[in-house]
């Protein structure tokens, strides 16, 4: 879709918007930015999201407690153990029950495999905006491993399916162990290569050392979290603040930068797949005998609670509350890419252009996470919020036509 400058005039006197967006080369989900710029320095920045918004969260108000399981984990495709393991810690806690030390070990490595993913995912992208094709595509051959070692104990590559509530679907073997102690070295090694590369390739350096820099101050007053945070040096960590599950016992090491630009952020990541790898070998060498589940009421007792887990992007919220019944009454969920998304509009104003993209990819977007709803603004500006039924309708007349 071609895109022209809009010309605004303002009160002091003319400038451009350059809109990029919904859909565009140098975005991979659907999002739209404004930016205005006075030649190629850019001075506002604007983001409308909520293009993918899928109506989840109200989805789930009807549908019981194990269907909503497989409804949540696919809020994410990268993040599909991460949203399926925050809303069983949230309905166990309702339940007041323990799952057995086994499956919390096992929900660890997976989640700490789901990070490795995520984080070489990442690493290939930004590569790829930077211009450094070659990264890209060697970055994304290594994490074929990755994934097939998440194929080799669930059986899938993306959607993993590994929870249940109450505990897991699977075990993990001695051979299967080994396996992965073989992935993770080859991993472990790559690893140190590419940061290597990105603490010394010049060309590289150039896009990102000194770019998006927001300080330990900046971070906080943004609410930025999750590596994006830090990498401007704020020691902020769910599986540290609150430890859940196995992350009692297994404890992950707190990665800091305090340069806050973008290769601090390519840093953090990197060391943190290192750290991941580290804690998955701790936990395979420490898994404990025992049940894989435990028996869980149909009908959750009234109440409320929340749950926090560390995704790889950041914090990931869960509010879940039940009235009793098969059903919930209300699941709220906040992802790590909306309390992101404040640093980039924030950090575009006085930066080049052709930084933009480096910048969006810097917080690791994920616009599937974050569009939970849906504003619509009328040609006269008057902004309307649809209901579940509304937007049913819309969609039942709109496949009609």
């Amino acid at each position: 879709m071609k895109q022209e400058p809009q010309k605004v005039i303002t009160k002091k006197g003319e400038r451009f918007i350059i809109p990029i967006g919904p859909q565009h080369p140098a975005l991979k989900e659907p999002g739209h930015f404004e930016f205005a710029v006075d030649g190629e320095t850019v001075t506002d920045a604007t983001v409308r999201l909520g293009y993918v918004h899928r109506g989840i969260e109200k989805g789930v108000e009807s549908r019981n407690w194990v269907q909503n399981l497989y409804m949540l984990e696919r809020i994410c495709g990268i993040c599909s153990h991460t949203h399926a393991m925050t809303y069983c810690l949230g309905v166990e806690k309702l339940a007041a029950v323990e799952v057995p030390e086994r499956a919390q070990v096992i929900r660890l490595i997976v989640a700490e495999l789901e990070r490795i993913h995520s984080h070489m995912l990442w690493l290939g992208v930004a590569a790829h905006e930077a211009g450094f094709d070659t990264l890209f595509m060697y970055t994304w051959r290594d994490r074929e491993t990755v994934m097939d070692l998440l194929e080799l104990l669930s059986g899938n590559r993306v959607n993993y399916s590994a929870n249940l509530l109450g505990g897991v679907k699977f075990d993990i073997s001695p051979q299967q162990a080994d396996k992965i102690r073989q992935g993770l070295a080859f991993l472990a090694e790559r690893n140190t290569h590419y940061l290597d590369v990105v603490m010394n390739d010049m060309l590289l350096l150039g896009r990102i050392r000194g770019v998006g820099v927001m300080t330990r101050d900046q971070a906080e007053k943004l609410g930025a979290i999750g590596p994006t945070a830090r990498a401007s040096g704020v020691a902020r960590d769910v599986r540290l603040d609150a430890p859940y599950g196995a992350y009692r016992m297994f404890k992950p090491k707190l990665i800091l930068e305090t340069a806050g630009d973008l290769e601090a952020r390519f840093i953090v990541r990197l060391r943190e797949i290192a750290d991941s790898c580290r804690l998955i070998n701790e936990a395979l060498d420490n898994l404990p005998p025992g049940d894989l589940t435990v028996r869980m009421p149909r009908r959750i007792k009234e109440g409320e609670t929340i749950s926090r887990v560390e995704a790889p992007r950041g914090e990931a919220f869960y509010f879940i509350k039940s009235n009793g019944s098969d059903l919930p009454e209300r699941i709220k969920v906040r992802t790590p890419t909306i309390c992101n998304m404040g640093s980039v509009l924030a950090l575009a104003r006085g930066h080049q252009l052709a930084d933009m993209p480096m910048i969006l990819v810097g917080i690791d977007p994920c616009f599937s996470c974050n569009d939970r709803m849906i504003t619509l603004r009328r040609p006269d500006g008057e902004a309307e919020t649809w209901s579940w039924g509304q937007l049913c309708e819309y969609g039942i007349k709109a496949y009609q036509r």
